[in-house]
C-alpha cells in the first residue's frame, strides 16, 4: 500500500497541514484514535515523502512537534508574495450589503438601502472595487442592478448561489434577535420620519432620524 493509499497517512498529513502549532506524536495519535507507535511509522513515511530538496514544503520536528515549513529556496518568492498590502476584511456594513446581494441578485440600490435603513452608497462601492459584485441591467426605474461576481464565489469557496446556505438554517442567539429587533424598529421609525423625544413622544428631528437609522 502507497502512502497515498494509507488513510492514517493522509489523516496525519491533513492535521499537521491544518494546525498553526507543531503538533506532537501524542496528540496526533489522540486525535487520529490510535496508539503512539502507529504515529511514529505514519510520520516516518510523511518525512520520507517531504524530504528536503524533494518539494517546496518540507515537514520539520520544531518545539516538540511536526510542523510544515517552507522549504528554504522558497523564501525569496514567498516575502515578494506576502510583502504585498494584505486586503482588510470586510466591514460589517460591506457584509450585510453582500449578503443582500447574494441573496436576492439582481437587486438594485434602493432596494438595498431600503433593507438595510441606511444609504449602501460606500458600501457598494467599495464591493464594486474590490469585485465582489458588479452591474447587471437596469431596473424598469432606471437604477442599476447588482449580482455578485464569480470572485465572490471563489472567495467564499461556493461553487454556485446554490451552495448559499439557506435562511432558514440561521437560529440567532436571543441577543443576535434583539439587535435585530431593535436596528429594523430604528430603522422603521426613521423612514416614518418618527423617532422619540426625551419624553418618549414621537419628534421630528433629522439629527435624531440619521442616529436611529444607524
Amino acid at each position: 500500500m502507497s502512502e497515498n493509499d494509507d488513510p492514517l497517512i493522509r489523516q496525519v498529513e491533513a492535521l499537521i497541514f491544518l494546525s498553526p502549532e507543531p503538533l506532537s506524536g501524542r496528540e496526533l495519535a489522540a486525535a487520529c484514535e490510535v496508539e503512539p507507535e502507529t504515529i511514529e511509522e505514519a510520520v516516518a513515511s510523511l518525512r520520507e515523502a517531504y524530504l528536503p530538496g524533494r518539494r517546496g514544503i518540507e515537514l520539520r520536528e520544531l518545539a516538540g512537534g511536526w510542523v510544515f515549513a517552507s522549504a528554504p529556496d522558497t523564501e525569496d518568492a514567498a516575502r515578494r508574495l506576502f510583502s504585498k498590502p494584505r486586503t482588510p476584511p470586510l466591514s460589517p456594513a460591506q457584509a450585510e450589503t453582500l449578503a443582500i446581494v447574494a441573496y436576492l441578485q439582481p437587486v438594485s440600490r434602493p432596494e438595498i438601502g431600503r433593507i438595510r435603513g441606511v444609504s449602501p452608497d460606500s458600501a457598494t462601492a467599495t464591493l464594486l472595487e474590490r469585485g465582489l459584485i458588479e452591474e447587471h441591467g437596469r431596473s424598469q426605474f432606471g437604477a442599476a442592478l447588482y449580482r455578485t461576481t464569480a470572485l465572490c464565489l471563489q472567495l467564499f469557496g461556493l461553487a454556485s448561489l446554490a451552495d448559499l446556505p439557506e435562511p432558514t438554517e440561521w437560529d440567532p442567539s436571543p441577543e443576535d434577535a434583539a439587535s435585530l429587533r431593535e436596528r429594523l424598529a430604528k430603522a422603521g421609525d426613521a423612514r416614518a420620519g418618527l423617532v422619540s423625544g426625551p419624553d418618549g413622544t414621537p419628534a421630528e428631528s433629522p439629527d435624531a432620524m440619521a442616529a436611529a437609522a444607524n
